[in-house]
């Protein structure tokens, strides 16, 4: 029996989620989970243009509609209308660096708070965004 790869559990989630597994979104859900870095919409359009010569902005906008109407992906708003799409959509916090413009996760954990409730209101969903420089760019200095 051959072991699962990642791009049959890439497909095997979409089916699960009642998504059919076009080229364009079995691409669009592999390149999230590769790369990790809070993609725009342009980001993945540049990354995958080459690979799908059809594809166009609008689909991207498309599936990852889709995948969010699934809860595959979270869609982030950093910074007045700068639109990001996350697929770590566990409850956690982000920090971007003023510096290089990278978005990282930043657990809970690490963070001094995870509110259920505040003042006698119910919090359904939090974001919690910080900005500063990276240590990488840190480093560079």
């Amino acid at each position: 029996m051959r072991k699962e790869t990642k791009k049959d559990e890439i497909k095997n989630l979409l089916i699960k989620k009642g998504i059919s597994p076009s080229v364009q979104r079995l691409k669009t859900l592999e390149y999230l989970y590769s790369y990790r870095n809070h993609p725009s919409v342009d980001m993945i359009y540049d990354s995958l243009k080459k690979e799908i010569p059809t594809l166009s902005k609008t689909t991207i906008y498309n599936v990852l509609k889709r995948f969010i109407d699934a809860g595959l992906v979270k869609e982030i708003t950093i910074e007045g209308n700068e639109v990001r799409f996350d697929i770590f959509i566990e409850p956690h916090a982000h920090f971007k660096c003023t510096n290089c413009g990278n978005i990282f996760d930043i657990p809970y954990e690490n963070v001094a708070f995870d509110l259920k409730e505040i003042n006698g209101n119910k919090i359904d969903k939090t974001e919690i965004f910080f900005f500063g420089t990276c240590k990488n760019c840190l480093k560079e200095n």
